[in-house]
């Protein structure tokens, strides 16, 4: 009897759970950052992202065997582990999620052209998702960008953070 997923698919699912998942790896590298600087707020805000991340990915890896698929895990790239700035890494969070917003038009995409009506229901939790992850990376860069060099404002935003809950 053949898989209820479509191989082509599934090979797309298995690329975006390693996507998720260097994600995750990508903001642990982020967390160590900022508590490198002792800015725990920023890195509390961090942390909360890489486990939403490693979440998003179960979530797929979940969904693949309930299809009656197979999950193939994948080599995670090296993320980067030096940082200019707190503004340097909040841009970088910002164009990942942007990164990652167009990984999931492409598989959304995917979806239609195979007519996979159950992935497609699937990805619009993430599409729906990933406006959130945007606005939400965007917010920080910005606050940034208003803080500029003052200390004083990168203390309170540090606080701002820090304060941020997992339902969020």
């Amino acid at each position: 009897m053949p898989r209820l997923l479509n191989e082509k698919i599934q090979a797309a699912l298995n690329e975006q759970i390693k996507d998720e998942l260097y994600a995750a790896y990508l903001y642990l590298a982020m967390n160590g950052y900022f508590k490198e600087l002792n800015l725990d707020g920023f890195a509390h805000w961090f942390d909360l992202q890489r486990q939403e991340e490693i979440n998003h990915g179960l979530k797929i890896f979940d969904y693949v065997y309930d299809r009656d698929g197979k999950v193939e895990l994948m080599a995670l790239p090296k993320p980067p582990s030096t940082f200019k700035s707190p503004l340097d890494v909040a841009e970088q969070a910002f164009e990942h999620e942007r990164a990652v917003t167009e990984k999931i038009n492409d598989l959304y995409e995917l979806a239609v052209g195979e007519k996979d009506y159950q992935t497609q229901a699937l990805l619009q939790w993430f599409l729906s998702e990933q406006v959130e992850e945007e606005k939400s990376a965007l917010v920080v860069v910005e606050r940034l960008k208003m803080a500029g060099e003052e200390t004083a404002a990168l203390f309170m935003l540090d606080r701002e953070m820090g304060s941020r809950t997992a339902a969020e």
